[in-house]
């Protein structure tokens, strides 16, 4: 073969040092540091001055792993923990089951700078990597600890004493942790914005008083599942933490009236507030909400069942800024009480979710008044009975985009013995 015909590697080899002589290390190093973990390692396999680039720590400032969830071991996290050393501040290792306490105590012992950090669903965490987090990680601004069964009241000590600038803790489904840990928490991070905890059945008012007590800078709180938590606790809790954007209270089944009204007396920044399954709210409740908190966006009153047309006429009045909204299974609500919404500021400017499942007293007249939310996004409507389609079709003409959500009841042949409610087809879906 003659010498003047240049093989493919040597072809590429000449055109990476004309990349290289016309593109600075700098210009490079900027660029890969858009890409994410997949590109940049198949970078590093193109030759070895990229590989340096490629690998260099600056890159690996923040990491996720989610998609390599089933391959991830601790070694993997140890190494990469060694490559990107003070540079790495974001890390996602949500989902990776097989990573150990003693990867992340060597990954703490690497990444001092760490800043967030997500173990999420890591089954194998225990409060031995609290232990590494406080001893290393003073900067650990965000924690997601999600799903961390084996995490106890400890972990919360431990983080409480060394990383006073956590700010943003999850613990949801952690069912271990008790009022002693979150007051622990509380006492040592002074800077707690948001707190999630949802499934965490033994936390009792006792946690909300802590919370009151140590956290007035925080601004989102769920709460979900706390069975045991009562109006006593809440308003303790509202007194103390003024800054309140974001509550989840659904399912916390003892919570009243008075909970309600605690909150519009102290927490008047509310713009999210989700109450499914507290069925001892009422109308009244919500009114002295919707007299104060004129900053709700987002209301979530599934299965609030005592609710009236009363409650939206409060709304109507009270919240124009209101964007999404669930009445799902609030069985009293009827067209009038649409009609009230339909006609309000926040429906004509802002509204743009409204679900309405199981709303058996919900007919095509609610639909009608529903034609002037121009900012209408997406109606749910399964097992409106009194809906029909020519009804959607009618609320479609006139807002084309909107999605509509709903399936219709064909009663199936009736049983050969027998009687028996009429069966309905899931199939029926209006996009």
């Amino acid at each position: 073969m003659s010498n003047s015909i240049r093989s493919r590697s040597e072809l590429l080899r000449d055109d990476e040092c004309l990349i290289n002589q016309k593109l600075p290390k700098e210009d490079t190093l900027r660029i890969f540091s858009y890409l994410d973990v997949v590109s940049l390692c198949r970078c590093a396999q193109v030759s070895k001055a990229w590989n340096q680039l490629a690998l260099d720590g600056s890159n690996w400032q923040k990491v996720d792993l989610f998609n390599f969830q089933t391959d991830v071991e601790g070694k993997v996290v140890e190494n990469i923990s060694k490559r990107c050393g003070g540079f790495l501040k974001d890390l996602s290792l949500r989902g990776c089951q097989s990573v150990t306490d003693d990867a992340l105590n060597t990954f703490a012992q690497n990444c001092k700078n760490i800043e967030v950090l997500n173990l999420s669903d890591c089954k194998k965490i225990t409060d031995k990597t609290a232990i590494s987090l406080s001893k290393y990680s003073s900067k650990l601004s965000q924690l997601n600890l999600d799903s961390c069964t084996s995490i106890t009241d400890q972990a919360l000590k431990f983080l409480s004493d060394g990383c006073p600038n956590l700010n943003n803790l999850h613990v949801s489904w952690c069912d271990r942790l008790s009022d002693n840990g979150i007051e622990a928490l509380v006492r040592g991070c002074p800077r707690l914005a948001l707190l999630i905890c949802k499934g965490c059945h033994l936390l009792s008012d006792d946690s909300l008083v802590h919370i009151g007590n140590h956290s007035p800078h925080l601004t989102t709180l769920n709460v979900q599942g706390c069975a045991l938590l009562t109006d006593d606790g809440m308003q303790k809790l509202a007194r103390g933490c003024r800054e309140l954007q974001s509550l989840c209270l659904s399912s916390c089944t003892h919570l009243t009236d008075a909970t309600l009204v605690a909150l519009s007396t102290c927490c008047l920044k509310l713009r999210t507030l989700e109450v499914a399954s507290c069925s001892q709210f009422t109308d009244n409740g919500f009114l002295a909400l919707a007299r104060t908190c004129s900053e709700l966006e987002r209301m979530d009153l599934e299965e609030c069942s005592l609710i009236t047309d009363a409650t939206l006429l409060h709304m109507a009045n009270g919240c124009p800024k209101m964007q999404k909204l669930s009445f799902s299974h609030c069985e009293l609500i009827t067209d009038e009480g649409i009609r009230h919404l339909g006609t309000s500021a926040c429906a004509t400017e802002h509204l743009q979710v409204i679900e309405l499942d199981n709303c058996p007293l919900i007919t095509d007249v609610s639909l009608e008044h529903l034609m002037g939310c121009q900012s209408l996004q997406r109606i749910e409507l399964y097992d409106c009975q009194l809906i029909t389609r020519a009804g959607i079709r009618r609320l479609r003409a006139q807002l084309p985009d909107v999605k509509v959500h709903a399936y219709f009841a064909p009663v199936t042949p009736p049983p050969s013995v027998g009687g028996g409610r009429p069966r309905y087809c899931r199939c029926c879906t209006i996009i």
